[in-house]
């Protein structure tokens, strides 16, 4: 049986979500698959992957763009193989306590392409992260790294378990 190919991609404007996808990756690798973690907007052909893992930062209720227009770019070729998405974003511990569903519009990118599922994982806003809306937010208290390196783990063993048993 040959390796699955599955490529991570993501959408992120200061790295929180980069750091999701890269944790995804080298977990799907430590589970035998051939994982390949890249930046969403770099994206132009999805057709020599067995399956994608698609994730995008949120901000203020929106998706990233960058995953959302690697999604539309790409429908067709998703639509035939397995695709999982997750966003990022919430700044507290919400992700850990119950399950987000996705926003509208990641919701319509999921019909879109035939994602089997979605999962959103806190998000990450510290003192290395670039821009006044970052340092703003800090300031009044609202910053942190809420990304729950266990949760995105066992979501990246789930979804290795569903490829090896396909």
């Amino acid at each position: 049986m040959t390796t699955k190919r599955v490529l991570v991609a993501y959408g992120t404007k200061h790295g929180g979500t980069a750091g999701i996808a890269e944790q995804i990756g080298r977990t799907l690798s430590e589970d035998g698959l051939e994982a390949v973690v890249l930046p969403a907007d770099g994206v132009r052909d999805v057709r020599g992957y067995d399956a994608v893992v698609l994730g995008g930062a949120l901000y203020a209720g929106h998706w990233s763009g960058k995953a959302k227009r690697c999604a539309e770019r790409n429908a067709e070729s998703l639509r035939h193989r397995p695709v999982w998405l997750f966003s990022s974003g919430p700044l507290d511990r919400s992700a850990e306590e119950r399950d987000i569903p996705p926003v509208p519009a990641v919701a319509r990118q999921m019909q879109l392409i035939g994602a089997r599922e979605h999962k959103t994982f806190g998000g990450s806003i510290t003192a290395r992260t670039p821009g006044l809306l970052a340092r703003s937010m800090l300031r009044q208290g609202k910053g942190g790294d809420y990304r729950d390196p266990g949760r995105i783990q066992e979501w990246a063993h789930h979804i290795s378990a569903e490829l090896t048993a396909a």
